[in-house]
Formats: structure tokens, sequence, C-alpha cells
């Protein structure tokens, strides 16, 4: 990395954030290093830079459930940048109680990982500020609560209320909002895109219009029947999340209502009704966070960074269920 630094003109910095395809490189320093990397062959080597750093050559990957299609493609688009590197990956389940979090993550980091990606389920991450001069630290889909970390994020509440604007313009004026464990920054956040959307169009927000900890069918069940025996049912619903958007979809499969989700799911677009969703893009999620790992493996003083994607919306059939505008 010197030896291109001198030859390009410029600092090794500088040709860590050109290999890493930091966007804020100007484009004529980018091709000064890049080809300055072709006449030296230069290739980066990670493994090295683990091992005299005194790390395993593995990434760590902790998210809450791997069966989770969201969480599992972060996972896979990890794996697979740390395999063009030569490094393997870890992965493990949080699972839903943040007690639980704590013990997952300080086992990992025990073994000397060269870094660690997080979808936390916790409350407090204060305490993994003592691990972060060693080993680089990630968050995806939630940010850490009481520690600066490296994080990347999607736009929660805008999908949301993007979402319930949308069923709005479908005449709808009775939303329902259908979620999981509504703490979490993700869906807190998305509680009050849908909220802010109603309010923004002159609705007024009923409480008996939320469903909580909605993550299974009999959950969903017991949701819908509540909300369709009231005296002034909903004749929509915004869905938080993938895993209570498919428990709905079940539910709803002989009597359905409007719908749309934040998340799609497989098979969302062949149901009948196809699922109008909010659209999440995990893998690049995945590939951000790793790609920060290698960018901190090879220059550890680079700024911490908060960055949050944008989402869309996928219109399919459910949002035009039961519509008065079609």
């Amino acid at each position: 990395m010197r030896d291109v630094a001198a030859l390009a003109g410029v600092s090794t910095k500088t040709v860590s954030r050109v290999f890493n395809d930091d966007p804020h490189v100007l484009p004529h320093t980018r091709a000064e290093v890049e080809k300055a990397m072709r006449e030296l062959n230069y290739v980066p080597n990670a493994l090295a830079t683990t091992f005299r750093a005194g790390r395993a050559p593995v990434i760590g990957v902790a998210v809450p459930d791997i069966v989770d299609p969201f969480f599992a493609a972060i996972a896979r688009a990890i794996e697979d940048t740390a395999r063009a590197r030569g490094i393997s990956t870890m992965v493990t389940s949080l699972g839903e109680n943040p007690d639980d979090e704590r013990d997952a993550l300080e086992s990992m980091l025990g073994r000397q990982l060269s870094g660690l990606v997080v979808a936390p389920v916790g409350s407090d991450h204060s305490w993994l500020e003592r691990w972060r001069s060693h080993t680089p630290l990630v968050f995806v889909d939630r940010g850490p609560v009481h520690l600066d970390a490296d994080t990347f994020t999607e736009n929660d509440e805008g999908g949301a209320f993007d979402a319930v604007s949308h069923l709005i313009s479908h005449g709808h004026r009775r939303i329902a909002y259908i979620g999981d464990v509504v703490r979490l920054s993700t869906e807190t956040k998305r509680f009050e895109g849908w909220r802010r959307a109603q309010r923004e169009a002159g609705i007024r927000v009923g409480d008996d219009l939320v469903a909580r900890l909605v993550s299974d069918r009999d959950a969903a069940a017991l949701a819908v029947s509540r909300l369709r025996g009231l005296a002034d049912p909903p004749t929509a619903l915004f869905s938080a999340n993938a895993r209570t958007s498919m428990a709905l979809a079940h539910v709803l499969r002989d009597s359905p209502m409007a719908m749309v989700g934040f998340g799609d799911f497989p098979m969302a677009d062949t149901l009948t009704p196809s699922i109008t969703v909010i659209d999440q893009d995990p893998y690049r999620l995945g590939t951000l966070a790793a790609g920060r790992v290698f960018a901190r493996l090879a220059d550890e003083e680079v700024e911490a960074e908060v960055s949050v994607l944008d989402v869309s919306l996928v219109e399919r059939e459910s949002c035009r269920v039961g519509s008065a505008r079609g």
C-alpha cells in the first residue's frame, strides 16, 4: 500500500479509500491510484492484516433470526463479500430477548474476530465501547443504543409514510397498524410514519387500530378478528414487517383486505392477491456493512458513518382490494 501511495503521490489512507470504493475520492485522484495499482499489481492482503493485528480471519454476523429471509440475505451478502477477500464468516441468531444479546455477542467477540456485523435486539450497547478499539463493529437495519458506531439502516419512517399515503390515495380512511415489537427502533419509526401519514391527511388516528406482537398466524388471526369486530373497522392494513405480512397473508387468503407491508418476502408477488410492499435491499445493507469492516481493517482512523438507505414502494394487487378509487 505504501508503494502504491508513493507512486500515485497520495497517502496510504487515500489508497485504502480507493480500494474500498469511497465515493468521496476525487475522480483524478482515483484514476492515479488505480493506475499505480495496475502498474504494481497491487492486491491487498486482508489475511496478513488480520494476522498482524492478532485477529482471526473471520467476520462475525449476529442477527435476530437467521431463518428470516431479510436477515438471511444480509448474512449472505456479508459472506459473499468476505469470501471474495479470503475471509470466513460465523453467523449466530440473537433471538428476540434483549437480555440474551450481550452474552451472545461477547461469546463471538471473545474469538478475536476481524470484525462483527450486528442487527441488534438490545436496548443498551454502551458496554461495547471497550471492544471498539480492537474489533470493527458495524450495525445494520437498527442502530445501536448509547454507542457511536458505523451504522447502515433504511428509511423506516419514510417508507411507512409512503405505504400509508398510498392506501389513503386509494380512498382508505381507517388504516390499521399491525406490527411486532414496537420497542425496536425499526418499528418505532414505522409506527411514527403510519401516524404522520394520516395526521397530514387530516385523519384521526385511533389506538384501537393498533395491533402489536403479531409474529405468527395465531396472533394474526386474533388481531384481524378484533379489528373486524370494531364498531368502525379498518378497511386497510399496514403491516410493519415481512414476518407479520406473511402471517397476515395466510389469515386473509379467504377474505382479503387492502394491505401494504414493509419488506418484501418470498412469493409475495405470486399470492392472490399479490402483496404491495415497501421494498428493502438487505443484500445491499450486508454488502455495505462488510465493506465497512474491511475499510476499518485497512484504516482504523476512518470516521464513524451513519447511512440511511432509501426504500421504494412496489405496487401489486393487495393495495387495491376494496379500494374506493380502483
